[in-house]
């Protein structure tokens, strides 16, 4: 079995006159996590976007388990074993959590129309194997107290959680985070650096990030990409990349700006 979970080769892809995406490659290896960084406008959600199947690269490939990724239909991501959560929260506001978690099961639903309505015995030993897994799930993420409560209710920060659950109830090999700390207190995003490292560690699954808090991408990350301008800037460990003269450059500006910054703040200027 091949080390590399997912591949990526010169992707590019172009709205009208922007390149939005130009001649990206990177690799995932099974068990890491590995994250997407860059300022605003870096490409790195369109780089999410054509994993997901929502876009489709101008050109380029991708292949996920050896296999080409962009011949799938967006439909049928959920089904290979990749599952993604989103900077702007999708859930169902007017269900409760479970149900939201019961929702992220349909793929591995094998019964049908006929044996859902009689509740034959085959599609309550589904149901029952459903409930099962969203069970670990909620006490992996210590979701126990907002189990039936209706999701327009919860706090934010509670509302990424369970976004979270519902991507892990797919099972997948591959979880998508989009930004997972985007709008969280410290606290919460203390509670989510531990959340992946046990999803990494304990559950064996593969994490692909884009995040723009450095001291979680630190935290979690074994790799880092740094994008900007839809380019690749550095790819590393995250030290390695935080001090990339490169990414130094797109987060604060050239050299110069940063003396003068430091000058406007009073510090020493290297």
């Amino acid at each position: 079995m091949s080390d590399v979970l997912l591949s990526a080769r010169d992707l590019s892809v172009r709205f009208g006159g922007v390149l939005a995406v130009n001649k990206v490659s990177f690799d995932v290896r099974r068990g890491e996590v590995f994250t997407l960084i860059g300022p605003n406008g870096a490409g790195k959600t369109t780089v999410f976007n054509l994993i997901s199947r929502i876009y489709n690269p101008t050109t380029g490939t991708i292949q996920f388990e050896g296999k080409p990724l962009t011949a799938q239909p967006p439909h049928r991501i959920a089904s290979l074993g990749i599952a993604r959560t989103f900077q702007n929260i999708e859930l169902f506001e007017h269900a409760s959590v479970l149900h939201n978690l019961l929702i992220g099961r349909h793929t591995h639903r094998r019964t049908g129309l006929f044996a859902d309505m009689f509740f034959t015995p085959k599609a309550r030993a589904a149901e029952i194997a459903a409930r099962e897994k969203v069970e670990q799930v909620i006490d992996l993420l210590d979701l126990q107290h907002h189990r039936e409560a209706m999701v327009a209710g919860l706090p934010y920060g509670v509302r990424k959680v369970v976004e979270l659950a519902r991507a892990l109830c797919t099972e997948p090999k591959l979880l998508l985070l989009d930004e997972p700390s985007s709008g969280l207190n410290v606290e919460e995003t203390e509670d989510m650096a531990f959340w992946i490292q046990d999803i990494q560690q304990e559950l064996g699954i593969t994490v692909l990030m884009v995040e723009h808090d450095m001291s979680l991408v630190s935290k979690v990350s074994d790799r880092v990409l740094a994008m900007n301008q839809g380019e690749v800037l550095a790819l590393g460990t995250p030290a390695e990349v935080q001090g990339h003269p490169g990414v130094v450059e797109a987060y604060l500006g050239s050299a110069e700006d940063v003396s003068s910054l430091r000058r406007l703040h009073g510090e020493p200027v290297a």
